[in-house]
Order: C-alpha cells, then sequence, then structure tokens
C-alpha cells in the first residue's frame, strides 16, 4: 500500500487532471504511444466489472434472506443449512440473473445526473457503511471465544516466506491492494480527470490508501472473530461471505438475521459505489472518443452501452454460478477464472508496472511536480514517490505479474 498503492495512485491522478479527458487520451498526452495502456486498464475494468454485478445479486440475495428470516416469510433463510442455500441459489441461474441486472439498474440511477449523482449516493452511502460495519464489530468482539479471530488475523505466519514462497504472498497482496484500490484499470485515471486544480493530489491519494486500508482492517474484524468464536472453519472467497458468515448468523439466535441484514447490507452498498467507479470509467472514455471524431457525445446512450456490456458479463458469471462450475462446466472450461485471469491476473499488474516505468523512467520528477504543486500544494513525498516509482514499483510489479500468472495457470514456478 505504502510503496505501490499510494505512489501509483498519484500518478494515475496526475495522468487523468493532466488532459481532464478518457483514460487513453490521458496516456496519449503524456507520452507518443503510450495509448494502449488506457486500452490495457480499460480493457481490464470491463471484464472485471461482470462479476462484480453478480457478486452484488448474491449480496442482495442474502440481505432479503435475512429480512425474510425476520419477518418470519416462507422466503427467508429461516435457519436452514447455509450450504443448501448457497448451492440451490448457485444452481439458480435465472434468479442470480435478474437480481443482477437490478444490480446494473441501480447503478444506471445512480449515475444518471453524471457526477453529481455519484458524490450525492457516495456522500450518505460511505458514512452508513461505516456505521453498519462499527455495530457488526461492537457485536463480533462480544462474543466469548472471539479472540482466536483476532489471532488468525493479526498473528503472521512466517512458513509462508520459505524459499519463493514470498513471491506468492505478495502478488496475492498486490492483487488485493490495487484490486481495492482500483488502480490499473482506469478508474483511477478517470476520476483524477474530475480533479480540480487546486486539489492537493498527494493528500487525496493518502486519504484513499488510509481508508481504504482501514475499512479492510475494521471488515476483518467483523468477520473473523465471530467465525472463530461459533467454531466455524473460515473458508475462503464467497465461501466465506455466504456459507461460513451465514452459519454465524445462523447461529446468533434472534438477533442473528438482523446482524446478517446489516452485513449483506453494507456488502451491498460497498458494491454499488464499485459498480459506480467500475461505469464511469468506460463512460467517460466513450464519450471522449465521439467528442474526438466531432460527434455529439450525450451521456446517457454511453451509460446505457456501457450497462448493456455489463449485464451481459455479469449474466454470464451468475449461470456460471460465480466460477463454481455452472454454464461450462461440462467442457471444463469456468468463465469466471477466464475474466480473472485476463483483468486481475495479467492486464491490471500489466497496466500499472507499464505506468510505473513511463513516469519513473520516462516522465519524470519535473513532469508529477507540475501537476501536483499547483496553487501553492507542496508535494512533501516527492522523493519517496519518485524514488518507489523508478526503482521499487517496477520490480516489485513485475514480480506480482508473475505470480499471478504462476497462480492462475498453476506452473509451479515457486
Amino acid at each position: 500500500m505504502a510503496c505501490l498503492g499510494f505512489v501509483v495512485m498519484q500518478g494515475e491522478f496526475v495522468i487523468g487532471r493532466r488532459t481532464g479527458k478518457g483514460v487513453v487520451e490521458c496516456y496519449r498526452s503524456a507520452a507518443r504511444g503510450a495509448g494502449w495502456i488506457g486500452w490495457v486498464g480499460s480493457a481490464a475494468i470491463l471484464l472485471i466489472t461482470g462479476f462484480c454485478a453478480t457478486l452484488t445479486a448474491y449480496c442482495m440475495k442474502y440481505f432479503l434472506g435475512n429480512v425474510g428470516t425476520l419477518l418470519h416469510a416462507s422466503w427467508g433463510i429461516n435457519g436452514g443449512d447455509p450450504t443448501a442455500y448457497w448451492n440451490n441459489f448457485l444452481a439458480n441461474g435465472w434468479q442470480a440473473a435478474l437480481l443482477t441486472l437490478l444490480a446494473v439498474a441501480l447503478t444506471v440511477f445512480i449515475m444518471y445526473k453524471g457526477t453529481s449523482g455519484i458524490e450525492r449516493f457516495c456522500k450518505y452511502a460511505m458514512p452508513a457503511l461505516v456505521c453498519m460495519l462499527i455495530i457488526v464489530i461492537v457485536k463480533s468482539l462480544s462474543l466469548p471465544g472471539s479472540f482466536a479471530g483476532l489471532e488468525f488475523i493479526f498473528k503472521p505466519d512466517w512458513s509462508v516466506f520459505k524459499g519463493t514462497g514470498w513471491i506468492s504472498v505478495f502478488g496475492k497482496a498486490t492483487g488485493q491492494a490495487f484490486f481495492s484500490l482500483s488502480l490499473g484499470m482506469a478508474i483511477m485515471v478517470t476520476y483524477g480527470a474530475y480533479l480540480k486544480k487546486g486539489e492537493n493530489i498527494e493528500k487525496s491519494a493518502l486519504m484513499v490508501c488510509i481508508f481504504d486500508t482501514l475499512v479492510a482492517v475494521m471488515a476483518g474484524i467483523a468477520i473473523f472473530p465471530a467465525v472463530f468464536a461459533f467454531g466455524h472453519e473460515p473458508a475462503s472467497g464467497t465461501a466465506l461471505l455466504f456459507v461460513t458468515m451465514q452459519a454465524v448468523f445462523n447461529d446468533m439466535g434472534a438477533v442473528g438475521p438482523l446482524f446478517g441484514a446489516i452485513l449483506y447490507l453494507l456488502v451491498t452498498i460497498a458494491e454499488l459505489t464499485s459498480l459506480v467507479s467500475m461505469f464511469e470509467a468506460p463512460v467517460a472514455f466513450i464519450t471522449d472518443i465521439r467528442l474526438e471524431k466531432g460527434k455529439s457525445a450525450p451521456r446517457t446512450p454511453s451509460l446505457l452501452g456501457v450497462a448493456a456490456f455489463n449485464l451481459l458479463t455479469g449474466v454470464i458469471v451468475a449461470f456460471d454460478a460465480l466460477g463454481w462450475g455452472g454454464l461450462m462446466q461440462p467442457l471444463g472450461f469456468c468463465w469466471m477464472d477466464f475474466f480473472d485471469l485476463l483483468s486481475e491476473g495479467t492486464l491490471i499488474p500489466l497496466g500499472s508496472l507499464a505506468t510505473t516505468i513511463l513516469i519513473g523512467w520516462k516522465l519524470g520528477t519535473k513532469w508529477m511536480a507540475d501537476e501536483i504543486e499547483q496553487a501553492g500544494n507542496v508535494w512533501k513525498s516527492k522523493k519517496f514517490t519518485m524514488f518507489c516509482m523508478k526503482w521499487i514499483a517496477p520490480v516489485l510489479l513485475a514480480f506480482a505479474l508473475l505470480a499471478q500468472i504462476n497462480t492462475f495457470f498453476n506452473l509451479g514456478w515457486f
């Protein structure tokens, strides 16, 4: 987060604000022949948004399921076996697809008014998210035996660093950091284009990194102490959120559905804010291309076009059961893994690696300083940022890219 996230985010903000256009044009303006980096980021975001839309649909399903339990309705989870409930929903591609459509429609509704709509939604959604997270944390830590969960999160397991194991660990950590910060996928370049010239880029990047990490740690504290308090084995990925956590809520008794509804509403809001970001980047990009060709560029058609494409990929992931095997299982093919490999596994680290080389070795310190130090702003981390941009980030991102490829293809390099 410090040597990569904070550094690359400053670079993407600068690239975006210098031009104030879509991501491809921003890179083209930064250096001749650099437009392809913008295309890489745009492709990554289009591939990954379908998964996020479908994940939002699953969160909605579990929110409604817990609300149904509170109302003693037949459509509630009602203490049923979490694994069976999960498997039944995985098998119901049509229901997942319809909820994915709802998630995409909500995103379009939020974005319809442009950046003002995005701002208004985030203004209320973010404080609500933090408040709900604190409520779940208090409940989780109050459970007997919750300390084991804190130990699970914060006690290091140094054995994973034996031999070349550190490369795999680092690759996963980098993938998580960049995905969480929305780096390497055109989003921060696009948001940078909306920053006013007087905004302090360094401070903005620092605040995003700090609060992103803080919320991530809070989410861990909300989940794992409760998991261990009820003696459950923590799963990984989506199974942790939808199977293990639902089992925890079932074990809580009468208050379980209430906290289940809060948690899944919390994740739904978080996913919607992510979808807004993921939709905005390609919308700005399409608008830019149309203006460049001298055509009119109304926002609504571009937004609906992006929504239609993301709905298509989301429906594919929904019928593919979030990668658990569905749509193409007889052929031994997983759409979810395919999208993930191309986006998070390849395009995001590749685009970020190219960005650090471009800034660190071609554009240089003065190019960055000219933008960051506008309106009297002082670039306090100048030496640290440019040292990392030139020497640390490219090397570490190259290792991260190798680690991601090694993991996805199971090559056994390290």
